[in-house]
């Protein structure tokens, strides 16, 4: 701290202090302000310049709030006067503790942001607040084990962002985990680099994870490609397929609410209509995998029919892992894909045992 701060940073100073103390629940009067700035800005100033600067900066448009109260005096000639005292100021904040604390859960429990930008977004995030809400998440950890590695995933969002702003194609590698427990990029048979050609259409957030709806431009269907697995990508001249000529789209435009629903895990096949039983226990599941879109049907003491439209491979996924609480009725060719499944799992285990 300099010896002596300038006088004209004293609405800087005074701006800082109602930033880092104040808030609804915690407020300052002039004379705590003024024992602040002589504390930790080595600032001797009296209560008139705490009043003057302070009604500044609500003239400058910030939401400062304080109480005032009124007090009688007798002025020089004995006469009496009434004046107003201002205290209790604190600064009204864009964002409530709560809802920062809900953000920043949000970026702790996210698995597509890497452990380093994920660090400094929540310091970023504490930012907005003051020292009360930092003692609140100082013990925080993050767990670095768990987060992704690729550290060009903010770097693919602005280059897929302006790809689907502008309707252009882009092209990049794509990576899987090998044995070492490390991302590799996929290869070809001859053992090249294998590089894609995508048609990219929008960017979703689903169960923690960030997926590109695309399409590789060598086939006409729909796909969805993780963007913390994507490498090297290049944003392109050549403009993207329109979607709704894609097979699988049924020439309709994309409606990302209608295609969440039907793509419960994010899996890339046809939708179908489809009807399958479940135990009672599950319609909350269902209604969280499905939506609110499903239609039940036929119920029993225990059962219920679910009707929807949704993606096979999804609903393939969905009746292994809840199996035998969930049948797939139709359509059949599905049910026997998924019953021929379950039989070749009971065979392993048969001889495993």
């Amino acid at each position: 701290m300099a010896e002596h701060t300038p006088k004209k940073m004293l609405i800087i100073n005074i701006l800082d202090i109602l930033k880092k103390y104040t808030d609804y629940d915690h407020r300052l009067s002039q004379k705590e302000i003024i024992d602040i700035l002589k504390k930790e800005y080595d600032m001797v100033v009296d209560r008139k310049s705490i009043k003057r600067n302070i009604t500044n900066l609500i003239d400058y448009g910030y939401d400062i709030n304080y109480t005032e109260t009124k007090r009688m005096y007798k002025n020089k000639k004995g006469e009496d006067e009434e004046s107003y005292i201002l205290s209790d100021f604190y600064i009204s904040r864009e964002f409530s503790n709560s809802e920062l604390r809900l953000l920043i859960d949000s970026l702790l429990f996210s698995q597509y942001i890497p452990y380093s930008q994920c660090k400094e977004l929540v310091k970023k995030l504490e930012g907005l607040s003051n020292n009360y809400f930092h003692s609140k998440v100082k013990h925080i950890s993050l767990l670095e084990d768990e987060k992704i590695n690729n550290r060009q995933l903010f770097y693919n969002i602005d280059i897929l962002d302006e790809a689907i702003e502008k309707g252009r194609q882009v092209k990049f590698k794509y990576c899987s985990y090998g044995l070492d427990k490390e991302l590799h990029k996929r290869k070809n048979a001859d053992g090249e680099e294998r590089e894609y050609i995508i048609n990219p259409y929008q960017m979703v957030v689903k169960e923690g994870k960030y997926y590109l709806i695309c399409n590789y431009d060598k086939y006409e269907y729909i796909s969805n490609y993780r963007l913390d697995r994507i490498s090297n990508i290049e944003l392109l001249d050549t403009p993207i397929k329109p979607f709704e000529k894609l097979k699988g789209a049924n020439g309709r435009h994309l409606n990302l609410k209608d295609y969440m629903r039907e793509h419960v895990y994010m899996f890339s096949s046809n939708n179908t209509h489809a009807r399958f039983r479940i135990t009672k226990s599950l319609i909350s599941d269902v209604i969280d995998l499905f939506g609110k879109d499903v239609r039940f049907e036929n119920e029993t003491d225990d059962t219920v029919e679910v009707v929807t439209y949704t993606n096979e491979m999804a609903l393939h996924q969905f009746a292994k892992a809840y199996s035998p609480y969930a049948i797939v009725l139709e359509p059949k060719q599905l049910a026997s894909a998924i019953s021929a499944d379950l039989e070749k799992a009971v065979q392993i285990y048969n001889k495993q045992n």
